[in-house]
């Protein structure tokens, strides 16, 4: 039986990697045909992205207005420069280097956030609340403890503001986008040992300021 269910998941290894084979293989074609001129290849890519490329700018940003218009301008800018494109990298990377360069542009112009700083946008648009894993008893609709949210939150947002835009950028894509530290360093155009050193500080920074808290 146990053989069976090995021999089982191996031939499902293979198909999933098969798969994804074939669909990197479809997504160089569309670059290719995007780089020769097809609007329609490029819309197709588009189409294939568009919707990860608006959540990442919403969390990012937390602000739909320059969440729109960086997701127009990264796009844009893909459109431009897609003859740029080497194919070292899958165009799911290279687009969201874009956008995270556009993201690190706009933090340092400004250092605001969504109004409930305690909760957040995950990969899947899903929001996650980053109170729930603080213990407390009360009732959720006890007004004392919408107080201590509100106060919570201002403290976790005070916090990540201490950090610097780079370092915010790669805290939030490692724990808020679940990306590996390698993909984070190819979208900002570094290493995955200076993404490492960068989240080590981030995360050491953030401890420190809400060690009172735990």
């Amino acid at each position: 039986m146990d053989g069976a269910n090995r021999g089982s998941s191996s031939r499902n290894d293979a198909g999933r990697e098969q798969e994804r084979a074939s669909s990197r293989a479809l997504e160089m074609d569309l670059i290719r045909e995007a780089q020769a001129g097809s609007r329609a290849a490029f819309d197709v890519l588009v189409r294939q992205y568009e919707h990860q490329v608006l959540r990442l700018a919403l969390h990012l940003t937390g602000s739909e207005h320059d969440a729109e218009d960086i997701y127009q301008e990264a796009f844009l800018k893909a459109y431009r420069y897609i003859g740029n494109f080497r194919f070292e990298c899958s165009f799911y990377t290279w687009i969201y280097r874009i956008v995270t360069n556009l993201c690190l542009d706009q933090l340092r112009r400004r250092k605001t956030r969504r109004e409930d700083h305690a909760v957040v946008v995950d990969r899947t648009g899903d929001e996650i609340d980053l109170l729930a894993s603080v213990s407390d008893d009360r009732s959720f609709s006890n007004p004392a403890r919408e107080l201590d949210r509100k106060l919570l939150g201002e403290r976790i947002q005070a916090a990540l503001g201490k950090l610097t835009p780079r370092e915010r950028m790669v805290f939030e894509l490692k724990h808020y986008q679940g990306l590996r530290l390698r993909t984070i360093g190819e979208m900002l155009n570094t290493t995955e040992e200076t993404a490492k050193n960068t989240l080590f500080r981030a995360t050491k920074k953030l401890r420190t300021q809400l060690a009172e808290l735990r």
